[in-house]
């Protein structure tokens, strides 16, 4: 390795850490899926058995600037094509970018407005389906 070569790869862990030393990062829920939010919004969550980081960003644009910096690294699949989101290769990344890149995303989100309450679903409690009247038989 040369002097300016940086080492790749992050673990889980350090991954962890990092997303949740963010202010106002916990751990949640999005879709289902364990996730990293902010202030009720999603910001980022593990997938393909924690080897890959779905990382929210501001655009799309900023995804193709990180693909053609590091192709390794980061990429999408067809399900994220028109989602401004990229997807990064936790064994491929360089620490200090990913530390970049994550800390951009964080800016990013903490820039948007809460997230609307969701009203939570009743349960327990069957449907009723509304009369309009006696019906006429």
């Amino acid at each position: 390795m040369n002097r300016r070569e940086v080492p790749r790869g992050v673990r889980v862990v350090e991954a962890r850490r990092l997303l949740l030393r963010l202010p106002n990062v916990t751990e949640g829920r999005s879709y289902g899926m364990p996730s990293f939010l902010l202030n009720g919004r999603f910001l980022a969550r593990f997938r393909d058995n924690d080897t890959v980081l779905v990382l929210q960003l501001a655009r799309i644009s900023e995804r193709d600037v990180l693909m053609e910096l590091d192709p390794h690294a980061f990429f999408f699949t067809e399900h994220y094509r028109n989602y401004p989101a990229v997807l990064v290769r936790l064994a491929e990344v360089a620490r200090p970018l990913l530390i970049d890149v994550v800390t951009e995303a964080w800016r990013h989100v903490a820039s948007l407005p809460p997230p609307r309450p969701r009203k939570k679903p009743v349960r327990g409690r069957k449907r009723r389906e509304r009369s309009r009247g006696p019906a006429v038989a």
